[in-house]
């Protein structure tokens, strides 16, 4: 029987214990043991607890031969203070597929950029096992089942082919990583989403991003999911026509890649095709 490891590696629980165990009775009911990590529920201002002790449980969960899968509880703020803390070695030497979004972007990147193990962006306890949508779960299996992707998107900006890894994130998250070695070495596709983001921000962000050389360099098409409350739509829409002129890759939105409850699961590091509006995973 696989066990799922549910661990707490950004933000708080604060209120939300009772989607911690509906997210457990999720699993067990699907016929899986899970295992809470020991600091799930611990608090250290806007944190889940001691930095130190949420290393050592993600070291322990990835140690733990009985664990499977690792799911994280939410994201919030956190996991960009443990990634150089970390031993990568207890996590290449015991590969696991490892589960989250939002600020859990800093995890997933560092994680394939220092192992090369494929991690998954994706759902997480709270904000999705504890009342999965079908459309989330279906995608969910479909990934961690190591079964090929396909999706489309519903805007083109810039049409086109590209091929190469998938890989990115919240837009936020993985600019915070800028100054560390992050950047993966081969021809990459990015997909990014982000929430409560003005549209300036947002054109920093990415601007930031195509500032760095191997950035420019390497990255041969741009995946858009979602970019909630923001504050001028119209705005974003033009910032991402001059996004796909500037740039002259495919530029393609309108993905299911969301802090939404509707969302597909990505395997970050994963060979893909983007042609069109069509992305083609594995």
């Amino acid at each position: 029987m696989k066990t799922v490891g549910i661990v707490s590696l950004a933000g708080a629980i604060n209120d939300d214990r009772d989607k911690i165990e509906s997210a457990k009775k999720y699993f067990e009911s699907k016929g899986l043991n899970v295992k809470l990590s020991k600091n799930i529920y611990d608090t250290n201002r806007y944190l889940a607890g001691d930095d130190e002790v949420k290393i050592s449980e993600l070291e322990h969960f990835f140690a733990d031969p009985e664990i499977d899968i690792i799911i994280n509880t939410r994201g919030g703020y956190g996991s960009i203070r443990l990634i150089n803390r970390i031993d990568y070695e207890i996590i290449k030497n015991n590969p696991k597929s490892f589960i989250g979004f939002s600020d859990i972007t800093a995890l997933l990147l560092m994680i394939y950029k220092r192992t090369g193990i494929v991690t998954y962006h994706g759902p997480m306890a709270i904000s999705d096992f504890a009342d999965i949508a079908p459309f989330t779960e279906e995608f969910f299996n479909k990934a961690i089942n190591n079964e090929k992707l396909e999706f489309a998107g519903t805007t083109i900006y810039q049409r086109g082919r590209a091929e190469g890894i998938i890989w990115g994130g919240n837009l936020a998250t993985v600019v915070s990583l800028c100054g560390q070695d992050f950047l993966p070495d081969e021809d990459f596709i990015f997909f990014t989403e982000d929430l409560n983001e003005p549209v300036y921000k947002i054109d920093r962000m990415f601007q930031q991003l195509i500032n760095i050389h191997k950035f420019r360099g390497k990255c041969k098409g741009i995946v858009l999911g979602d970019f909630l409350d923001v504050d001028n739509p119209k705005w974003l829409e033009g910032f991402f026509k001059d996004l796909a002129s500037n740039t002259n890759i495919p530029v393609i939105g309108g993905f299911k890649i969301t802090h939404g409850q509707e969302k597909i699961t990505i395997p970050i590091g994963k060979n893909c095709v983007l042609h069109d509006n069509k992305l083609v995973i594995g």
